[in-house]
């Protein structure tokens, strides 16, 4: 039996009439280049996320860059998030001059562990960005209380997260901005790139919302130093019939995560996810910890089961962030996940037969080589 990691083709399938009306709808307007259908959006978005704005950009990494600038991190300063996520969080520090500063994770969670964070601050510090990985919210609470005290601003990356809630508040509503990618394999992804920023500041919002349009509120009035990261109409128009859905997507993965929790549970050598007392996850990823990694990947590969890794190598340890001069062993936990982890298929159209299969094929290769992992 076929297990594809994600397929993007089944949930378009179930959804392609509402899909192509807006498609039409939008080449009949001719508004490509933000307009209606992104305002639109923006206004749907913004409501589901329990925020007052939603800003639409090019990119998940435009929105963690714009967001940064918003709140004013510049030339200089730190900014304090986790070395396990994508590239982007750390890019978008970068790009703003400043520098970013890790601290280890949660072993439980994979996320921000609050209790090392008051050790990484400096006089440099000016912002926290806690990434909510997976699908599931950092515990948001006491990273917030060391935030307010030390006068820091907080940049949710919430780009695995939509729909995610801690303590009923959704992701990307808790901090000063949350920022949201639509890249094609989120829980709400565009037919290309797209991104958002939510944000109750209404002063933060109107600056995004220039950064995104070559720093002007007013055509060829610039203001800012700003870059071309509107988001397309046809992007906006197709994210708004989707998130019409992302609730019962987010359910069904949720399921599905149920699923493959009784029955990867008992197996010697799996670690499952561990969702937190505080949080709803929505399981944009299903990740496991194995031993011998790599071997079980191409185990199952043959059998035409496909995984995915996220992330191999934290960022602490890419070449692009040597100069930061972080050796292995400075975040010993986000450096042992990353050697374990693997991504299972996780998409809401998975059936249980396939679930079913993907654990019964895992656990033959793992009683053929056992792992002691805890």
């Amino acid at each position: 039996m076929k297990v594809p990691f994600v397929d993007l083709k089944a949930q378009y399938e179930a959804i392609q009439v509402e899909i192509r009306e807006a498609i039409n709808q939008v080449l009949k307007e001719a508004a490509f280049a933000g307009g209606p259908f992104v305002e639109q959006f923006e206004n749907e978005f913004a409501s589901f996320c329990g925020s007052h704005y939603a800003i639409g950009v090019g990119s998940g990494t435009d929105a963690l860059w714009f967001a940064l600038r918003a709140v004013g991190i510049t030339q200089g300063d730190e900014v304090i998030t986790v070395p396990n996520t994508f590239i982007a969080t750390a890019e978008a520090i970068s790009l703003c001059g400043a520098i970013p500063v890790f601290v280890d994770i949660d072993e439980h969670t994979y996320m921000m562990d609050p209790a090392l964070i008051e050790a990484a601050i400096t006089p440099r510090t000016k912002a926290i960005i806690p990434v909510h990985l997976f699908g599931q919210i950092a515990d948001m609470d006491p990273i917030m209380e060391i935030a307010r005290g030390h006068g820091l601003f907080v940049i949710e990356d919430a780009c695995q997260a939509h729909g995610a809630e801690y303590k009923g508040r959704k992701a990307g509503s808790i901090g000063d901005a949350g920022c949201f990618s639509f890249y094609p394999g989120k829980n709400l992804g565009a037919y290309g790139e797209a991104g958002a920023v939510v944000t109750a500041n209404i002063t933060f919002a109107e600056k995004v919302r220039m950064l995104r349009d070559h720093g002007q509120a007013k055509k060829y009035y610039h203001e800012l130093i700003g870059w071309n990261a509107r988001m397309d109409g046809l992007q906006g128009a197709i994210l708004s019939v989707k998130l019409k859905h992302l609730r019962k997507w987010n359910e069904m993965r949720r399921k599905h995560a149920q699923l493959y929790h009784a029955l990867l549970g008992g197996i010697k050598g799996v670690v499952i996810p561990h969702e937190a007392k505080h949080s709803k996850h929505i399981y944009h990823i299903y990740a496991i910890r194995v031993r011998d990694r790599d071997n079980i990947i191409a185990s199952l590969a043959k059998e035409e089961i496909y995984c995915g890794i996220h992330y191999p190598v934290p960022i602490h340890l890419q070449e692009a962030y040597r100069f930061l001069g972080l050796q292995e062993g400075s975040s010993p936990v986000a450096e042992r996940c990353a050697g374990e982890f693997v991504s299972l298929p996780m998409f809401p159209e998975l059936t249980k037969e396939q679930i079913e299969h993907v654990a019964r094929v895992l656990k033959r290769h793992l009683e053929e080589k056992p792992s002691d992992i805890q």
